[in-house]
């Protein structure tokens, strides 16, 4: 028995988007969905049960950041994830394996693992794929994933070959380690770059060890979009159909819709949260940048289309001026707009597809919110 099954609602008639739900043992995720990032077991600023109260049913933490701090056996000690942070819906934590990467010059990449030395304080560490999913069994996600290394861009073949060779290796280690299935359910990673026919062979060997998800790495690295759709048109073919597809590290508007239409069913990215610690906004409308002085005396609404706590409650000008004297509200308040505005835009795509009518929301969608 595996801890997470997918189940398929609804092919659209029109495009490979598809409307189903993944069950984990701490609940059913609608999907397509987007799942907000909460690295170091939290949701920058945000409140978990406000977290769940806007239609979060997911969200993710970082294996490298709690195992540099606070540390797993922490965590574990205080009955994992969900009871540290409070948070009752499902969770998903990441390998690690893209943090260690992109540390750099700071860390060595070798067949046993990665030595790296902490960002924190210099400190030497190696972590393998063993240790990474020793990590997350104490983190006790309902989904966690394999140690994978993700290609730059751009890279030469040689290397991307050499490296997907690797993560499949590494893959099969972290699935001999992984004995809690019941519990946890171990995805593993697609690479490849932006070599086809690579992408094709790291799918066909992370499919033949039958795990119950799969998610597509090493997109969003700097790549151009018209490239990066043209290489998810190939990959989600790939994948099985009666399993969850994931996008790993993907989440602005267009690229939601773009992979939906693709056939992706899962979708994280800190975009949302950050962008919104600086001052800016996805609305209806297309982006709002809050410094901007025209909202100096602007008391309408962020979104006039939202009803989210802060639309409901505040004006741009109040945004604005929390943001200029910067006070904590203000991330909290736009942090708010953000995420429920992504999670509004999911169900909306979710009922889209249950009515045949995705394509055109998806229109209408890119029509009024302008530019991305």
């Amino acid at each position: 028995m595996t801890a997470v099954t997918y189940e398929l609602i609804k092919n659209d008639k029109r495009s490979r988007a598809r409307r189903g739900r993944v069950i984990t043992p701490h609940g059913v995720i609608e999907t397509p969905v987007f799942m907000p990032v909460g690295t170091a077991a939290t949701v920058k600023a945000m409140k978990p049960e406000d977290v769940s109260d806007m239609g979060a049913q997911i969200i993710l933490a970082n294996t490298y950041h709690l195992y540099l701090r606070p540390g797993h056996e922490v965590v574990k000690a205080a009955g994992g994830l969900h009871s540290f942070m409070n948070w009752n819906g499902s969770i998903l934590t990441d390998s690690g394996g893209f943090q260690v990467f992109s540390l750099g010059a700071m860390r060595k990449i070798r067949e046993e693992g990665v030595e790296f030395r902490s960002h924190i304080d210099g400190s030497k560490h190696m972590l393998s794929p063993e240790k990474s999913i020793e990590i997350q069994n104490a983190l006790g996600a309902d989904i966690i994933m394999a140690f994978d290394e993700c290609a730059p861009y751009p890279a030469d073949r040689e290397y991307v070959k050499d490296s997907l060779e690797r993560t499949t290796r590494w893959l099969k280690r972290c699935k001999e380690y992984h004995k809690d299935t019941e519990r946890q359910a171990l995805f593993g990673i697609m690479q490849g770059g932006m070599y086809k026919d690579l992408r094709r062979e790291s799918a066909e060997q992370i499919v033949d060890l039958d795990l119950p998800g799969y998610a597509i790495g090493g997109l969003s690295v700097g790549e151009p979009k018209e490239i990066m759709y043209e290489i998810m048109d190939d990959c989600v073919e790939l994948l099985p159909a009666d399993r969850p597809r994931y996008l790993m590290g993907v989440g602005s508007p267009d690229c939601l819709f773009e992979g939906v239409e693709r056939g992706i069913d899962m979708f994280d990215c800190v975009l949302p949260t950050r962008i919104a610690r600086h001052g800016m906004a996805m609305t209806s409308q297309g982006r709002v940048n809050i410094k901007n002085a025209k909202y100096e005396r602007d008391f309408g609404p962020l979104d006039p289309e939202c009803d989210c706590y802060t639309c409901r409650n505040y004006s741009r000008a109040y945004l604005r001026h929390l943001f200029k004297a910067d006070e904590i509200l203000s991330s909290m308040l736009m942090t708010t707009h953000n995420l429920h505005f992504l999670i509004d835009t999911m169900k909306n795509i979710r009922q889209a597809i249950e009515e045949d009518r995705f394509l055109e929301y998806k229109k209408q969608f890119y029509d009024n919110y302008g530019r991305f």
